[in-house]
């Protein structure tokens, strides 16, 4: 399959380990189906649990080579460095907590980063993260992986040509249910770390799922948020992260915006919506509806423009994989992050300029992302007062 603006002269897979994604986890079957559905990456080695007896058997549930399954990132961060075969990246897909110590291990050990979401625990680490980065030379990209979604890229593309005019108010939902009991008891190894201080940090909803919405607002408007107004709730009795959050919104450039954040919103499963409008039109997109954008001109009917349909622009139909009609989602949204990376990768190795067109999430917008987190629990803290980002 040829995608618009990437290279499709390699010749091999990039040989990526992962550390963490063993069994019960979820989001590490995402990344491992998603790294190779544009055939770019090779999972040759891992770590894939904290505990070594786990890590061996997930790793021969999914055929690693047992030679090549570690009880510890550390120990795998040394041996691979030492093979004339070894991983050149690595993906991590542990809980928060680890996300710091263990880029830092590969970064440090010369190896490229591929991050799931939020970056780090504290902006301080996400910081110092990035001084590593930078010294490192290696490619860091951080898993948001809605910003992979074809009508996303379309939607960019469009008020980045000046399709919506001046940006006036942008509006950001995600809303979910799972936690609107106490799934943290049933023995749920997602729920448990998700709702846990010590292991996902100071934000409960806002750090996983209002990450993403703020993540996603920044990336289709291009607008940084400057100030914001939040109120935090853990409606849940007994839980010591937020559960629900609601907040008010001032860009850079005078936009304002709304966004809310809930796990507790029954009858939502996984309601990422976003509104953008200026003074020449609107959009708007919902995540359950992937492949489909609504544009309203000023003064003008409804458009529907749906992926690789008419209207499509060149944005979305570098990233669409499928004819029109055909549904493209979650896992293909993650694949165009693995395959953008996989420029990037290629091209830091080789010493020479990426492809134009790569819009991928970097190390600054982990840095962004932890920002936001620190401001919404400041914000709260204080009744809702205004904090600068």
């Amino acid at each position: 399959m040829a995608i618009e603006g990437r290279d499709e002269t390699h010749a091999r897979r990039i040989r990526y380990g992962m550390v963490g994604g063993g069994q019960g986890a979820f989001i590490g079957g995402v990344h491992r189906i998603a790294a190779r559905i544009d055939d770019r990456f090779a999972l040759v080695a891992g770590a894939l649990s904290s505990t070594p007896e786990k890590a061996k058997a997930s790793a021969a549930e999914i055929g690693l080579d047992p030679a090549r399954s570690y009880g510890s990132y550390e120990e795998m961060a040394t041996a691979e460095k030492a093979r004339p075969d070894g991983i050149e990246a690595v993906a991590i897909v542990t809980p928060n907590h680890m996300h710091f110590p263990v880029a830092k291990t590969f970064l440090e050990a010369g190896f490229h980063v591929i991050c799931d979401k939020p970056m780090t625990t504290t902006l301080a680490e996400a910081r110092e993260l990035a001084g590593i980065a930078k010294a490192s030379g290696k490619v860091f990209v951080l898993t948001h992986n809605y910003t992979g979604y074809p009508m996303i890229r379309q939607a960019r593309a469009m008020v980045a040509a000046g399709d919506l005019g001046a940006i006036r108010v942008v509006v950001a939902e995600y809303a979910q249910d799972w936690l609107a009991g106490r799934t943290e008891d049933t023995g749920s190894k997602q729920a448990g770390w998700r709702v846990d201080p010590e292991k996902a940090g100071a934000g409960g909803a806002i750090g996983d799922i209002g990450t993403h919405a703020h993540n996603l607002a920044c990336f289709v408007t291009g607008l940084k948020v400057e100030r914001l107004s939040a109120d935090l709730s853990s409606f849940v009795e007994g839980r010591r992260l937020d559960d629900n959050a609601s907040m008010l919104l001032r860009f850079a450039g005078g936009a304002k915006g709304m966004l809310w954040a809930s796990q507790v919103a029954v009858g939502n499963e996984n309601g990422l919506t976003l509104r953008v409008y200026g003074d020449r039109g609107g959009l708007e997109w919902c995540q359950e509806e992937p492949n489909k954008l609504w544009f309203t001109p000023l003064g003008e009917p409804k458009r529907l423009l749906t992926r690789n349909g008419a209207g499509a622009n060149a944005a979305s139909t570098a990233v669409s994989r499928l004819p029109a009609g055909h549904p493209e989602g979650y896992l293909e949204g993650f694949a165009t992050i693995y395959a953008d990376a996989a420029e990037l990768i290629r091209a830091a190795d080789e010493g020479r300029a990426p492809p134009e067109g790569l819009a991928l999430p970097t190390i600054e917008d982990g840095i962004d992302g932890l920002a936001f987190i620190e401001a919404c629990v400041a914000s709260s803290k204080q009744d809702g007062a205004w904090v600068a980002l």
